[in-house]
């Protein structure tokens, strides 16, 4: 971090391709070779278990492509408790191209921060000039470990998609203002006397000027002494509706971008010098007119804000049971725990739990902390400016998320960080070339410092990727790192399940349920793991205790309607699937399910229907096709239920009952061979049901393979001895040979 240099002194003179920007091009070289070699590790991350289901795993409609009908999904939809459009078609664009592969979407995430990297180090450094300090921040702000959470989850593609608009917004406000300066001169400043004073400088020695005296050499400025002002003030507007543009694509990709107004006010005041404390500044603007600027900022803000108010209180994200105090009290201590996690990154969650209120004394230590600095960086405000621009970043772009509304169940979050921690970096840089203007060999000292800082950095981030690896690494490590994590366990035990380990699966959520016996995940999982081991009275028990917490959780209502089914109470199942469907009439899952409790009544009509639209809400959706094909062979139509239990094979080769049913279709046709050939390719995939060897024993009967037939039967009668059809069958084969 050498002493900064203003465009001025750093460009004048040279032209584009000259050293200074061969050596800016060759920084941004590094800068991105160094970011992706990292995090190149995060092209083996998986998806997990928390949010990714929601995001991309397990949505239809993200998994539909760009079509006209997903994009206006996307402009319309509340799903995930947010509203963020250009979010959703950029996992529509990732599904699209590479389809389930997680490392590829990774890397889209990975590519975007390169790119943010590389413009915020382009983007201070036309503000300021300062190269080394500019490449410091960037640098920070690409290998700090805070940041991995918004790149290694793919979930948080809203994280890195935002700020790359974000970055452009300001890169075009600046050109904005800079040309606004330009095409509007101010009248010179009244001239003071000054004392002559001889000064002695080295040849080589350089000068800090302001931006803003940079910009009256500049070739702006030469164009409008060439006559050519109309132009500039096109081109002065034109920069002006670009950072509007790019403000609204922001905004639709994250709405945590509504602070972006405070940040160009920040700016204006440093480094582009519009806005003065000094009074009677040059290039300074009445602050009036910096506030005009702002209104349509202010209204897209507004308007942003409303819309994901209102959307994430629907989604029922938004918290009730905290009072404000709770709230101001976990922001206080929230911001100071930030800065604790800038600065000793280490212990880093996917969530740390809310622990609904904090000690008086953390709360009034934090707040003293808070406000004392507030005060140096006041008092500095004048002769260090980046200080102020640097912490009120930091403060102002956390205030979305700080936890004044609380939603969702964390405390904080690391990917909350993404755009504040630039400040903390800025005045860092900025304050450590101040701080050491006096020292002997500064810039070796600040080099060597900075090369330990980002080393570090580089370890650490390297060190938590390790644990974006799965699910089960993530979650492992987050109860390992923090107390009373009951969202972890449950995540955990919900991995587990997924991996057929249902003894761990129960571990996890008992634990989870020992420390927040309210949680309805946990419960609604527990139900789940219940109904798998067929214990459906305890699974009902469960799932009818989440739905005591709130009536709204739809996927609650779906597996309790399962659980009914399976014990045969099929009317009341039918009232929790019309229940899903009346709240969320694209609900795939509740369609399918209502289509086998209908079938199971015999309306198979209306099942059908119900399986269609399965269907045709979810293209894919290979246990839907397999249904249909059920209800439609119990209606005879053979022809049409292979062709659906054929596309549910296509879709899932792996599918035993499947093969099975389609080895029945066939038999009834008369094609026994292919029959056969199916039942045998069910056997391989489930060796154990006794349905599937009865099948294949009466099929190979009818071709006069007695022995063989013989055999399956056995088999099926030793796997289930109530198999009455099957001990009738095998009487009946035995009977000839007895009777010999």
């Amino acid at each position: 971090m050498s002493a900064p240099t203003t465009p001025n002194t750093a460009t004048q003179g040279r032209s584009r391709g000259g050293p200074v920007w061969r050596r800016a091009g060759l920084l941004c070289f590094l800068l991105a070779l160094v970011t992706a070699g990292t995090y190149l590790p995060v092209r083996h991350c998986q998806f997990v278990n928390y949010d990714d289901g929601d995001y991309v795993t397990a949505n239809s409609n993200v998994q539909g492509g760009l079509t006209w009908a997903n994009a206006r999904w996307a402009f319309t939809t509340g799903h995930a408790s947010n509203w963020h459009p250009l979010t959703w078609l950029s996992h529509m664009l990732d599904w699209q191209l590479f389809g389930d592969n997680p490392g590829a979407q990774h890397l889209v995430n990975l590519g975007f921060h390169v790119a943010n990297t590389l413009l915020l180090f382009l983007l201070l450094r036309s503000m300021t000039g300062a190269h080394w300090r500019s490449a410091f921040v960037a640098a920070a702000f690409a290998l700090h470990p805070l940041h991995v959470e918004s790149v290694a989850w793919i979930s948080e593609r809203k994280d890195v998609l935002s700020t790359f608009f974000f970055l452009l917004t300001l890169a075009a406000y600046v050109r904005y203002a800079r040309r606004s300066a330009v095409a509007t001169p101010l009248p010179p400043a009244p001239e003071k006397p000054q004392p002559k004073r001889q000064t002695q400088r080295k040849p080589n020695q350089r000068r800090d000027r302001a931006p803003e005296a940079a910009l009256r050499l500049s070739g702006d400025n030469r164009m409008v002494r060439s006559g050519n002002a109309n132009a500039s003030a096109v081109h002065t507007a034109g920069f002006n509706l670009a950072s509007l543009i790019l403000f609204v694509f922001g905004l639709l990709s994250k709405p945590m971008l509504v602070t972006l107004p405070f940040v160009l006010l920040l700016l204006d005041y440093w480094p582009l010098e519009r806005l003065s404390l000094r009074g009677g500044a040059s290039s300074s603007i009445p602050l009036g007119r910096l506030l005009l600027e702002k209104v349509p900022f202010l209204v897209l803000a507004t308007a942003s804000s409303v819309v994901t108010f209102l959307v994430q209180r629907r989604g029922g994200a938004v918290s009730t049971s905290l009072s404000l105090p709770g709230r101001i009290s976990n922001a206080l201590v929230s911001y100071v725990r930030y800065l604790g996690k800038i600065f000793c990154p280490v212990k880093l969650s996917v969530l740390y739990p809310h622990p609904g209120y904090w000690p008086i004394w953390q709360v009034a230590a934090a707040a003293a902390l808070l406000l004392a600095v507030c005060g140096l960086v006041a008092w500095r405000a004048r002769k260090q400016p980046y200080l102020a621009v640097g912490w009120l970043w930091f403060l102002g772009a956390l205030i979305p998320v700080i936890g004044l509304v609380q939603v969702g169940v964390q405390s904080m979050a690391d990917r909350y960080t993404y755009i504040p921690a630039i400040g903390i970096f800025l005045a860092l840089a900025w304050g450590a070339g101040e701080l050491t203007r006096t020292w002997p060999e500064r810039e070796k000292v600040l080099a060597v410092a900075a090369g330990v800082v980002l080393l570090s950095c580089v370890a650490l981030t390297g060190r938590q990727l390790k644990f974006w690896q799965d699910s089960q690494t993530l979650f492992q490590h987050a109860v390992e790192v923090t107390d009373r994590n009951y969202l972890a366990y449950n995540n955990l035990g919900f991995f587990f399940s997924n991996e057929g380990k249902t003894a761990e699966a129960l571990t996890n959520y008992t634990k989870s349920l020992e420390i927040n016996p309210r949680y309805q995940d946990a419960l609604n999982n527990m139900g789940y793991a219940m109904a798998g081991q067929k214990r459906y009275p305890a699974a009902i028990a469960y799932y009818q205790a989440a739905l005591a917490l709130g009536t709204n959780q739809l996927e609650v209502h779906n597996n309790l309607g399962n659980a009914l089914a399976d014990v045969g109470r099929l009317d009341e199942a039918i009232g929790h699937y019309r229940f899903v469907l009346a709240k969320d009439p694209e609900h795939a899952e509740a369609h399918n399910n209502l289509g086998i409790a209908l079938a199971m009544q015999g309306k198979l009509d209306e099942a059908i229907h119900e399986f269609r639209t399965a269907i045709r809400l979810k293209p894919k959706y290979a246990i839907a096709h397999g249904h249909l094909g059920n209800a439609l062979a119990m209606q005879h139509n053979l022809a049409n239920a292979i062709a659906e239990y054929q596309i549910c094979l296509e879709l899932n080769p792996q599918d035993a009952q499947a093969h099975n049913n389609l080895g029945n279709a066939l038999a009834e046709q008369g094609q026994l061979d292919q029959a056969i050939s199916h039942y045998r390719e069910a056997l391989a995939l489930n060796t154990n049901n006794p349905e599937t060897h009865f099948n294949l024993g009466m099929a190979l009967a009818r071709q006069g393979k007695r022995d063989d037939a013989l055999r399956h039967l056995q088999q099926a009668l030793a796997l289930n001895p109530d198999y009455t059809p099957a001990r009738q069958q095998l009487e009946r084969l035995l009977a000839p040979a007895e009777a010999k």
